[in-house]
């Protein structure tokens, strides 16, 4: 994610905030405060000090009795609220002071190039198919054919690239993980779309991919990279959020590439 980016999301969940202080608890400040959550675990990282500040958060009264009036309870939620106003300027600051996207190792950096990487995987896959004199080359006839070229594609920017880690058992039954970097804590699953699955397979697949996930020790963000050479969903963006608004434990970034044959 580019800076710009980044401060145009931080910026409207800072400026959301005045439009909460007369409601304590409604639906549009629950929604508010995940949102936001997700935001920065997508920015700086799940692990990262930003991420533990803003969910550190307390918008009650930690200790209260049966005669604590209301007012009280409503002014420890606008205090919570004005932290996070600061909180969120700080990081904000924070980003065009030191542009974090500069930094290689960092999440918004690294899920950056694996984004790249995912789009410009059609590209690379048709050029393949142009070789001299008609030699034999890699054709991307399944999911097992997307995997080797991404897997060849990923050791370009990863040294630690771990093949089909078994991930923990989940309703009955166990998967494999396509990949996990296991430096970066993140695990790649690959999906690829064909004639007799439909968008609504894919999506339920990868719904319990998500919560297969969640309980690898290894994996703090799930990348699901769709390849789509046919233009079989109709509306890849829709897709991509639609699945990223997962209520998941850790962030998921989904990508259909290429978007448009």
């Amino acid at each position: 994610m580019e800076p710009d980016r980044a401060i145009e999301i931080l910026e409207r969940q800072r400026a959301a905030i005045d439009g909460l202080r007369s409601s304590r608890r409604s639906q549009e400040f629950t929604k508010w405060q995940r949102d936001t959550e997700v935001a920065v675990q997508r920015i700086f990282g799940t692990d990262s000090r930003h991420s533990t500040d803003f969910s550190e958060i307390r918008y009650s009264l930690s200790v209260f009795t049966t005669s604590t009036p209301d007012s009280d309870f409503h002014e420890a939620y606008l205090r919570g609220l004005d932290t996070a106003k600061s909180i969120l300027s700080s990081m904000i600051d924070e980003i065009r002071e030191y542009d974090l996207d500069s930094d290689t190792d960092s999440p918004t950096k690294v899920l950056g190039t694996l984004e790249q990487l995912c789009l410009r995987f059609h590209m690379v896959a048709r050029q393949l198919r142009v070789r001299h004199s008609n030699r034999t080359t890699l054709e991307i006839d399944d999911e097992y054919d997307v995997q080797d070229l991404l897997h060849a594609l990923l050791k370009l920017n990863f040294d630690d690239v771990r093949r089909e880690e078994w991930t923990p058992s989940y309703a009955g039954g166990s998967a494999r993980a396509d990949f996990l970097l296991k430096e970066e804590g993140i695990v790649i699953e690959v999906k690829k779309t064909r004639q007799g699955l439909s968008v609504s397979d894919i999506g339920a697949q990868l719904l319990v991919d998500i919560a297969r996930y969640q309980a690898h020790p290894d994996c703090r963000q799930l990348v699901c990279f769709i390849y789509d050479p046919e233009g079989r969903i109709g509306n890849p963006v829709g897709l991509e959020r639609d699945l990223e608004k997962t209520l998941a434990k850790m962030p998921v970034r989904v990508i259909v590439g290429p978007k448009g044959t």
